[in-house]
């Protein structure tokens, strides 16, 4: 192998090919032909002198060297995006930042105050992704994070806004079709919605039944999908007390669950002179500390 290594378009065509587990899928991605992308991907396998992927009626399956690969694949790309991102003036409000948060705060408590951050710095772009995991900020697969824990690793810059309670609901109309659920374990027909596989997390959740999937009537591992179901009357489950009020929720079983959860706003070290990421982690922070302070 060139001891230079295989050129970066090379790597990008493999997690493309990776991702979307075709050479068509992954062109179109590209805004590349078909054979071209083949090309690339055979020219990384000489240069590697390994196979990344075999033939199956599904489409292209990678290889063990191919699985191998892919996260150090990903890291690049995340690192090829930030230095992108890094070309923006460094003293400006001009650029692209961004934020990765949990599905529910990504997608229902985030987006007001993007608005008013859109408002006041049009010249800023937005990029929210909504992940449970907690991507590696020092990798720079984003900017800034929203946390709902506190951070564990070094040469982060964060800010704790404070602790959100998690409780049991459920929509005015379920309420009025079934009633108040007197307790979990002898729920009377009640439904109960929440995971299918039991997160890490739910084992901070203070509860008298353990948490587990036979709890759970309607089970989806979207935290968005549960809520989702909980306003649509499909049945009770966990919602955040700031955001259970904003959407008119009705608590029941107060006191038989309990889940505190911290809130963070947390920036690589680095990004601390960069304008525009100063900007964006002071509206987050802002916006976040006016929503811990609504009460259910």
């Amino acid at each position: 192998m060139d001891s230079a290594g295989p050129d970066w378009d090379l790597y990008r065509a493999f997690l493309a090919v990776a991702e979307e587990g075709s050479l068509s899928g992954a062109a179109r991605r590209l805004g590349l032909s078909q054979p071209t992308l083949g090309r690339q991907v055979a020219a990384l396998e000489g240069a590697l002198g390994v196979a990344l992927f075999t033939r199956s009626p599904g489409g292209l399956l990678p290889t063990e060297a191919a699985r191998a690969l892919r996260p150090h694949a990903e890291a690049m790309a995340a690192s090829a995006a930030a230095l992108l991102r890094g070309l923006a003036p460094l003293d400006g409000d001009a650029g692209v930042v961004r934020i990765t948060a949990s599905e529910v705060v990504g997608g229902a408590v985030l987006p007001a105050i993007l608005a008013d951050l859109r408002e006041a710095h049009p010249r800023i772009d937005l990029e929210l992704v909504l992940s449970n995991r907690n991507d590696d900020l020092l990798r720079r697969e984003a900017d800034i994070a929203v946390r709902m824990a506190r951070p564990t690793q070094g040469a982060l810059h964060g800010r704790r806004i404070g602790a959100v309670e998690v409780g049991l609901y459920a929509s005015a109309g379920y309420i009025q079709k079934h009633g108040q659920p007197v307790s979990l374990d002898e729920r009377s027909g009640h439904t109960v919605v929440g995971f299918d596989q039991i997160p890490d997390y739910a084992e901070r959740a203070v509860i008298a039944l353990p948490i587990t999937r036979a709890l759970f009537d309607v089970r989806s591992d979207s935290d968005l999908a549960q809520l989702a179901m909980i306003q649509a009357g499909v049945g009770l489950g966990g919602c955040q007390r700031p955001l259970a009020r904003r959407l008119g929720l009705t608590p029941v079983l107060e006191g038989a669950f309990s889940f505190p959860m911290e809130v963070w706003v947390v920036m690589h070290e680095d990004l601390k002179s960069t304008r525009r990421m100063r900007i964006v982690f002071d509206a987050l922070v802002e916006g976040l500390q006016a929503y811990l302070n609504e009460t259910a």
